[in-house]
């Protein structure tokens, strides 16, 4: 099965500005075979997100028009026609039934439907006023010598009332999505640019107030950042992406350094997320979803002030440009995204940042994501990429004791990075953890990549029982330009896409090779079970995607609800587990795993380990390692020398 919507980098696409005359000719081209005798440049079909489609490809073909210089005549009648159709049947001023957001009843005042029967769905009225805010507002910036005096001036005051609406008549982001509050902050902002000097500063103050008390003043922290909240949850990766975009135009269109030192955090943050082959997976409405056009301004932009290779992301390219419906066809919701992406100087930064990350490790084609917890979150090798295992209702990777999972911290962690020649990097995590019964033991997890292969050795306090090493949840790997998931043939069998085993004991997962220094073993949860639906990668979930499988179990399957916590429900999951190295040093258990390229799984792992006074020696094939003890230096910091070999 296909991640569908991770089909390649937004970096690859196209950015140079005929690229996107190219875009614009197609669009063009469509919109004039669509356009109806009336104006109406809808997709056929289409009776969601509706309200403002029409405005947005119109647009699109002012954008056209005015990148040509006036020489596309043709499309000027097609503009007028289809803004008349909008000004005439979409704009509606009695409210919608069952709308229950509003602060002012039959006000008058315009607003965008959603949908366009009484009572249908209003509860998306209000993001679909700010996409037509937007969408109004682009039209204004390519009006001269396309529209009239008169349909201009209708426009602009269509505007104002749209804005009305949003800030004055209802409450102000009543769905919780600060993509939609940022989206609707940048349309006051290029809707003050368009008004006389005294409404255009008091629009252009309200916008920033809104900013400031809504947005900045609402942010949750998640890995060291403030970020936008999002449906409930302080990131979504499909969102969050979307809100970066909107950051930038902001920036772009006002020049306030507010909007640049917020998408500034969260461009690192986003950065840090992914995989380094641009794969993320999270957020509290879609787990896999991924935006494509809607994200490239955001991360093009981004990319070059924090100096960062976020056009990695992996993107649905399917829509490259503009929103499709599922025949392909050109609909104008998200157009502004569009219009933006030709007005952004061309160009992306394309190398990785520089310097150590608290929340991920990364060289070349290696990687590990850092949770809030500093547990992996998704680690990539081999263009493969594991998930935090599940056992008992507890997800990570790290060491477990009788189906208990010793990553939860109780107490202060600590990182330590360290690099060395020839292109070795390394962290250090330490945690203090309890186990089942309270006891709080340390646990020292050292990464180790030459940008080719990874090391984890992990150090835990000696204790009763047999501890293991919970190595990871084998997901999904690259085929071709896209993300397949690995899926089973049969029990604890993988599909050939899948796993198989070596000779030697290692396994190949996709491109991925891993070995254990004291063996490997794949389990899957048990089956049949008292609720097979909390198992991952059992038989009666084989095929689902994480993000399928956390909706089954989500509060609200139909997308309204938290798949991260709809996740957090699985019970079980397929699980690499590596059992401790036999006769570790006294007082310690010892793990040690090697992920890397399939190519290199018949190369032999024997690493060693000594304790010299209170640091702990760890001997591999490309490194020693001086890890420190848990107690650290004088100020309580891990210590960590790395030297190649």
């Amino acid at each position: 099965m296909y991640l569908t919507y991770q089909r390649g980098a937004l970096h690859d696409l196209p950015d140079a500005p005929e690229a996107y005359d190219t875009v614009l000719a197609r669009v063009a081209e469509e919109a004039l075979e669509r356009v109806t005798e009336d104006g109406n440049l809808e997709r056929p079909g289409c009776v969601l997100d509706v309200g403002d489609t029409s405005l947005g490809v119109t647009s699109l073909l002012a954008l056209a028009f005015r990148r040509s210089g006036g020489a596309l005549e043709h499309l000027a009648e097609p503009v007028r026609r289809s803004l008349a159709f909008h000004l005439r049947e979409r704009v509606y001023v009695h409210d919608n039934p069952g709308y229950p957001n509003l602060r002012v009843r039959d006000s008058g005042v315009p607003y965008a439907r959603y949908s366009l029967g009484d009572g249908e769905h209003p509860l998306g009225d209000w993001p679909s006023t700010v996409w037509a805010l937007l969408q109004a507002v682009n039209i204004l910036d390519a009006a001269d010598g396309l529209l009239g005096a008169a349909q201009r001036a209708a426009l602009t005051e269509l505007a104002r009332g749209y804005w009305r609406r949003l800030t004055e008549i209802t409450f102000f982001n009543p769905q919780d999505a600060t993509n939609q509050a940022i989206g609707c902050v940048v349309a006051g902002l290029m809707l003050a640019r368009h008004l006389p000097a005294a409404p255009g500063a008091a629009v252009r103050a309200t916008a920033m107030e809104l900013y400031e008390r809504q947005v900045r003043a609402r942010r949750l922290p998640d890995r060291g950042a403030l970020l936008p909240a999002e449906h409930g949850g302080a990131y979504d990766n499909n969102y969050g992406p979307i809100s970066l975009s909107f950051l930038a135009q902001a920036h772009r269109v006002s020049g306030e350094e507010v909007f640049a030192t917020d998408g500034d955090e969260i461009a690192r943050y986003i950065d840090a997320r992914l995989s380094s082959g641009g794969y993320d997976v999270g957020g509290p409405r879609y787990s896999e979803q991924h935006c494509g056009f809607e994200a490239v301004l955001g991360l093009r932009y981004f990319s070059r002030r924090v100096h960062a290779d976020l056009g990695r992301y992996l993107g649905d390219t399917r829509w490259a440009r503009h929103a499709a419906g599922p025949d392909g066809a050109l609909d104008g919701h998200f157009a502004f995204m569009l219009v933006w992406q030709t007005q952004d100087p061309p160009g992306w930064h394309r190398a990785p940042r520089e310097g150590a990350v608290r929340h991920q490790l990364r060289r070349d084609g290696v990687s590990v994501s850092f949770d809030d917890r500093l547990t992996p979150a998704v680690v990539e090798a081999g263009r493969t990429v594991l998930l935090p295992a599940a056992v008992s209702r507890q997800h990570g990777i790290g060491p477990a004791e009788d189906g208990f999972l010793l990553t939860r911290p109780f107490g202060r962690v600590r990182v330590r990075d360290a690099a060395a020649a020839p292109g070795l990097t390394a962290k250090l995590v330490t945690k203090p953890v309890v186990t089942r019964v309270g006891d709080l033991v340390h646990t020292r997890s050292l990464y180790v990549t030459d940008g080719g292969r990874l090391w984890l050795v992990v150090a835990v306090d000696r204790r009763p029982g047999a501890p293991y090493l919970l190595a990871g949840l084998p997901y999904a790997t690259a085929h071709g330009d896209r993300l397949a998931k690995l899926r089973h043939a049969a029990g604890v069998d993988f599909a050939v896409k899948g796993l198989r085993h070596t000779t030697d004991g290692a396994l190949v997962l996709g491109g991925m090779a891993v070995v254990g220094a004291a063996g490997l073993r794949l389990t899957t949860p048990d089956f049949p079970g008292t609720d097979g639906t909390a198992y991952f990668n059992s038989p009666t979930t084989i095929g689902l995607t994480q993000e399928q499988a956390a909706f089954r179990l989500a509060a609200d399957p139909r997308g309204f609800g938290n798949p991260d916590e709809g996740w957090r429900h699985i019970t079980a999951t397929t699980a690499l587990e590596a059992p401790a190295v036999p006769q570790g040093p006294d007082g310690l258990h010892l793990f040690a795993v090697r992920y890397g390229p399939a190519a290199t799984a018949a190369e032999p792992f024997e690493p060693s380990f000594d304790v010299e006074g209170a640091d702990l020696v760890v001997r591999a094939e490309e490194f020693t390692a001086v890890v420190g003890p848990p107690s650290g230096d004088h100020a309580g910091e891990p210590t960590l020398r790395l030297r190649g070999r």
